[in-house]
């Protein structure tokens, strides 16, 4: 470690938590991955983090220290299940296509597929298109149908009116086999529609059906599904509104958490999954391990230097020469980085082993960890401050269907608690003082508080940080200078009180709590390494560090 950078790292549980702090995306069980936003930075030669996934068991929600991608962890495979999507690919060679705007022949007199428009861009025109996607309900009526198409590109998708004496003989036999749940190509002009649900429509002239649905028995019934049965057809649940919005507005978020760093001229750094150390010091870590655990008498034992055995396995008989686990994150490999590159950041998966049932601890969760070199904790709040006001601010603008969504079903407040974040300075406070707030609001009625006592040296329960966000100050909060005894080892002591506190931060959001965390990094190397020590963290494995 260069003794002369300072560092510091936030992590920002950002899009998952605060953007969609409403949408819980699927039940809670434990060892699920979590569509969590949560970011974390760092000002450090070392590292920080970030995450972001989409949860089986919380669309939004992240532990403390967790941020935006599908999980995985809780989904092992799943068929067919009766319903056939079929996907299709034109074969057709062809030598010569003059193509104009509005027209598929060819010079040999043949045709070409009219150009895919997507229902999120469809727009009035007299070109000839095709829409592609699912079919959600179907009705016929004497001269015509109507069949509501969805592509996964907007919440509404698109009608498409079929009229029978307007439509080929083929569409006529394919209306008659049309079902919920099953998959077709329709070709027309998108016109104005005709009805007052939509601003435009799809008049119609052909459809075929790519992938047949048996209807009978198809389990998305139009009408709103609880996440738990959702949990039970993992292989149809992105089809519904719910899980749908949640992973477009990942994918926003998760976009825009690269636009913002590489437009501040950051690295992304890709660090190591599978790794010996445990950043946190917790010990709350997945194994990684080759040996035959299923044959226990096989394991090879730990021996003393005499020969004799001890508790436990020997893992220099295993894959890596040394126990090996599941990364917590990526930050300590992203300080290195730091170190060289000046500012980086990691944006991968992270998993915690933590015996938890609540929403906030998550097993596999995408984390961003930011790194700053040669900066303090107040770059590390101005760079989280200015990241998601950046993110938050894309969002709206981008997913305004499906946060109007999120705030109809629920958070009726969501969209005013996101615009609120966006435009108002965020308040920066001490903990000593976050405290005193605390414990002059509790000493008014302990009975209210689930934790009621609270004084130098807690750790702020999620009722006291939104006490703070939403009572006290109406507005994210910066809470800083945390007791030393709360937080990780790497974080760097604060001379002026007698290293009785450290240099770090966490970000009070309202309607989630805590968001994003982070500190300046400790670049003593002797204190560094007596923090080691007394968290009995073996010296020899951070050699690097």
């Amino acid at each position: 470690m260069a003794p002369t950078t300072t560092r510091n790292n936030w992590t920002k549980k950002m899009a998952s938590r605060a953007c969609l702090a409403a949408a819980v995306a699927a039940s809670s069980s434990r060892g699920a991955s979590a569509f969590s936003g949560s970011i974390r930075s760092g000002v450090s030669s070392a590292g920080s983090r970030t995450l972001s996934t989409l949860n089986s068991r919380s669309a939004f929600a992240a532990s403390s220290r967790t941020a935006s991608v599908v999980g995985t962890s809780s989904l092992a495979s799943f068929g067919n299940n009766g319903c056939k999507i079929a996907s299709a690919a034109s074969r057709a060679s062809i030598n010569s296509i003059q193509l104009h705007m509005s027209s598929t022949e060819v010079s040999d007199g043949s045709t070409v597929s009219p150009r895919r428009v997507k229902t999120v861009n469809a727009q009035e025109s007299d070109e000839q298109v095709s829409i592609k996607g699912w079919v959600r309900t179907v009705r016929k009526q004497k001269t015509l149908a109507f069949v509501e198409v969805n592509d996964g590109s907007s919440m509404s998708g698109i009608q498409c009116v079929l009229p029978f004496d307007a439509v080929d003989e083929e569409t006529l036999k394919e209306i008659e086999n049309l079902t919920t749940g099953c998959s077709i190509n329709a070709i027309g002009q998108i016109v104005k529609s005709q009805g007052g649900k939509q601003s435009v429509e799809l008049s119609a002239t052909s459809l075929r059906i790519v992938g047949t649905c048996p209807g009978e028995t198809y389990p998305l019934a139009k009408k709103r599904h609880s996440l738990e049965y959702l949990r039970t057809i993992a292989h149809l649940r992105p089809r519904t509104n719910t899980i749908a919005a949640v992973s477009r507005v990942r994918s926003i978020l998760a976009g825009q958490i690269h636009a913002f760093f590489q437009k501040e001229g950051f690295n992304y750094v890709q660090t190591p999954l599978i790794t010996a150390s445990d950043c946190e010091g917790a010990g709350e870590m997945f194994r990684v391990t080759t040996l035959d655990t299923d044959d226990v008498a096989s394991l090879p034992r730990a021996k003393d230097e005499d020969g004799k055995e001890l508790p436990g396995v020997d893992y220099d008989e295993d894959f890596f020469g040394k126990a090996a686990f599941l990364t917590v994150s990526g930050q300590l490999g992203g300080e290195t980085y730091a170190s060289a590159l000046g500012d980086v950041y990691t944006f991968g998966p992270t998993f915690r082993a933590e015996n938890s049932q609540t929403t906030r601890h998550l097993a596999e969760f995408w984390m961003v960890e930011p790194e700053m070199a040669f900066a303090d904790l107040t770059s590390a709040m101005d760079n989280a401050e200015a990241m998601l006001k950046s993110v938050v601010g894309v969002a709206l603008k981008e997913c305004d269907e499906d946060l109007t969504f999120f705030g109809k079903f629920f958070d009726k407040g969501l969209k005013a608690r996101l615009e609120k974040l966006v435009s108002k300075p965020f308040v920066r406070v001490a903990y000593r003082d976050a405290v005193k707030y605390l414990q002059e609001e509790i000493a008014k009625d302990p009975s209210k508080w689930q934790f009621p006592e609270v004084e130098f040296g807690t750790d702020l329960a999620t009722e006291h940080e939104r006490w703070l966000a939403e009572t006290k100050f109406d507005s994210a909060v910066f809470v800083y200078n945390y007791p030393k005894s709360i937080k990780a080892f790497y974080m760097r002591d604060n001379d002026e009180d007698g290293g009785e506190t450290v240099n770090a931060m966490d970000l009070l959001v309202p309607g989630v709590g805590e968001l994003v965390g982070g500190s300046q990094r400790e670049e003593r190397l002797d204190v560094l390494v007596d923090k080691m020590k007394d968290l009995d963290l073996d010296v020899e494995d951070y050699w690097w560090y």
